[in-house]
């Protein structure tokens, strides 16, 4: 892709950054952003003690959710693909709502979130394993299917006899947030979406030639199986690092890799990086929106992805049929 179309990803990333900075109940001047950045004048907390943090996370949630869907779209040859197949949200879940459930402070739900995400991957993979998949990954979409439907029977088990409030609190966390951005989430977030979307870049090569078909691609040389099984791996546990940070956030995954390759990009390297910058931007200017929609009140950051993401799934899925 031409320099001046990566010099436009970065442009509209910075610029939704900036409006992120400056747009809310209070409405801050250019000026008036750069004195806050700087932790000069009364703006100073509201842009770097509230504002900086959730753009930030909202940001790398992004980046991170992009690049699982453009990999997990390569891999299974499906552009319909997205970072949930494999049951990751509903295990996600399942260890936010037993976290609420048991009267867990705020900052333990997080990391709850990301047990259960993680224990839903390999779960994922277990029963694609007795399956005898061997990596496939149409066996590994089934299995994810199974394990996210038997999460959703695990939340409503807990729900059933739940107070009001913590069924409403833990609906609210599976809706997706980034508006309880710390930055310790955020340094937390940064190591596993920089480590895991380095490392799907140096497999994009893989992905490559995976896409091509899996009999063209042992016909190269290629270990199936064993690259089917890194990336997923890879990309679900960079899925379950964001929605343990930000909680449930759909269809980014599934629509930025879209963009990506409508801007000429092709090849999984430069795929992968400029869905990460179509992520992160898509992200932020979401929750942006669910700030200023119906102010005084907020809405769902996972709301407002599905605002866009439904419609888009509906008309590829109609170009597909």
């Amino acid at each position: 892709m031409r320099a001046s179309r990566w010099t436009v990803l970065v442009a509209a990333l910075i610029v939704a950054g900036i409006l992120g900075l400056a747009i809310g109940t209070i409405r801050l001047s250019p000026s008036q952003v750069w004195d806050g950045l700087r932790g000069i004048g009364d703006s100073a907390f509201i842009v770097r003690g509230l504002r900086l943090p959730r753009v930030v996370l909202a940001a790398l949630v992004g980046a991170g959710l992009g690049m699982s869907g453009a990999a997990l779209q390569g891999v299974m040859r499906n552009p319909l693909a997205e970072p949930y197949l494999l049951g990751v949200s509903g295990g996600a879940a399942v260890g936010a709502v037993l976290a609420v459930s048991i009267g867990l402070a705020s900052a333990f739900v997080p990391l709850a979130a990301f047990a259960g995400a993680i224990l839903a991957v390999v779960a994922a993979f277990m029963v694609a394993r007795a399956a005898g998949a061997r990596g496939d990954p149409r066996i590994l979409l089934m299995a994810g299917v199974v394990v996210g439907a038997f999460a959703n029977a695990a939340i409503m088990v807990v729900l059933a006899n739940a107070e009001p409030n913590i069924v409403r609190n833990a609906l609210w966390w599976m809706m997706g947030s980034a508006g309880e951005a710390t930055w310790a989430q955020i340094v937390v977030l940064l190591i596993y979406v920089g480590v895991g979307g380095g490392a799907l870049v140096l497999l994009g090569r893989e992905i490559d030639v995976l896409s091509l078909g899996e009999e063209a691609a042992a016909g190269l040389g290629l270990d199936v199986d064993a690259s089917i099984r890194r990336v997923l791996f890879v990309a679900s546990l960079v899925t379950a690092a964001t929605v343990a940070a930000a909680g449930l956030i759909g269809f980014v995954g599934l629509v930025v890799p879209h963009i990506a390759r409508a801007a000429g990009l092709r090849r999984h390297r430069s795929l992968l990086i400029g869905s990460a910058l179509n992520g992160a931007t898509l992200v932020v200017v979401a929750d942006l929106l669910g700030r200023i929609l119906r102010p005084p009140a907020e809405l769902p950051l996972g709301a407002v992805t599905a605002l866009v993401g439904v419609p888009f799934f509906l008309l590829k899925l109609r170009k597909l049929t």
